[in-house]
């Protein structure tokens, strides 16, 4: 496998409209790091870039440490999943798995080891027969990967490959990917804008907005720290609350030394009660929202400000009232105007 290196990566598409401004990154030996971001945030257009499908105005890509910008795709030894899988429509599954081997001249004998070994591993040898049309998508997906995984090449760059499935297989695919990228001890650049699956398989998550990289750091790091309030209301189902100090002080959810700044509070670390408590403050309760383990609940404090909560278990629909504080330790400051992590 390799490490990849990505520095001051710049690029502008016509009208003068940036599209990576100054991105860096890298990604070690053996990790699997997403670039996260929703649509047009240019993580897409990056990942093409490290492919060698764009060149970049300025900017350097090294893979092992080995500046590959000037190099065509064909010799970058990497190997990439599209979103929309790319298959041969009128080759078998064998095929398809083994067209790239073939086109670089490997022996007929070599070919076969390797297609069987990918197609082993993706539970795809009873399938080698069949055409792409004779597939489901969860499969054809795995057919995508197989023909990825027998180049053996030092960089997988998948993007967004789990976007055309349903939800469950999905979920499926996702736990199965990474047992196989980590069996393979594959070096992964994984394009998504799905935030559960950056969080449950990487090692390193780039979050992205407007072409610039907004924090990168481990799964934990982004969502207990994050660097910016972009950050912290992008990731989270619900999102990270914001809230106006001046308000939350008057509503009396923390003490005036919080001072002039923006407060965050995930809606797992709001406590919570259907009961009195002189500890807690009362707020009306403006929509339960159950999906099965907890309850999201919407909370308004006497026209002061609104915020989300969970709470375990079943909420009583009747229960229009409720009892909340904010935890001092769980609290997030940023600064209001520019919405940076103080």
């Amino acid at each position: 496998m390799a490490k990849l290196q990505i520095d001051c990566v710049q690029k502008s598409f016509g009208g003068g409209k940036t599209v990576l401004d100054g991105v860096s990154f890298s990604a070690e030996d053996g990790q699997f790091v997403s670039l996260l971001g929703a649509s047009g945030c240019g993580k897409t257009t990056l990942l093409r870039i490290i492919a060698g499908l764009e060149y970049a105005d300025s900017g350097t890509v090294l893979i092992d440490s080995r500046d590959v910008s000037p190099l065509t795709p064909k010799d970058r030894d990497i190997a990439m999943v599209f979103q929309n899988y790319a298959l041969y429509p009128h080759l078998s599954v064998y095929d398809n798995i083994g067209m790239g081997l073939k086109l670089r001249g490997f022996p007929p004998a070599e070919i076969r080891a390797r297609v069987d070994e990918a197609a082993r591993m993706l539970g795809l040898s009873e399938l080698l027969s069949r055409r792409p049309a004779a597939l489901s998508g969860g499969q054809r997906q795995r057919v995508a990967l197989a023909r990825c995984l027998v180049r053996q090449p030092k960089l997988f760059l998948l993007d967004e490959p789990l976007s055309n499935l349903d939800a469950v297989l999905r979920e499926r695919t996702r736990g199965e990917l990474k047992l196989l990228f980590k069996r393979v001890n594959g070096t992964v650049v994984y394009v998504t804008h799905d935030q559960v699956e950056a969080m449950t398989m990487s090692d390193i998550i780039v979050v992205m907005d407007q072409g610039r990289i907004q924090q990168a750091g481990t799964p934990k790091q982004i969502y207990g720290t994050p660097a910016n309030t972009f950050v912290a209301t992008f990731l989270g189902n619900p999102p990270m609350n914001l809230l106006d100090c001046a308000k939350a002080v008057k509503a009396g959810l923390v003490p005036d030394s919080a001072g002039e700044r923006t407060i965050g509070i995930r809606p797992e670390d709001v406590q919570i009660s259907p009961l009195p408590d002189g500890e807690l403050r009362p707020a009306a309760v403006l929509l339960a929202e159950p999906t099965g383990p907890l309850t999201i609940l919407t909370l308004d404090f006497g026209g002061l400000l609104t915020l989300r909560a969970t709470a375990p278990g079943h909420w009583d629909p009747r229960q229009t009232k409720a009892w909340a504080a904010l935890p001092p330790p769980k609290l997030h400051f940023f600064n209001r105007a520019t919405g940076q992590r103080i």
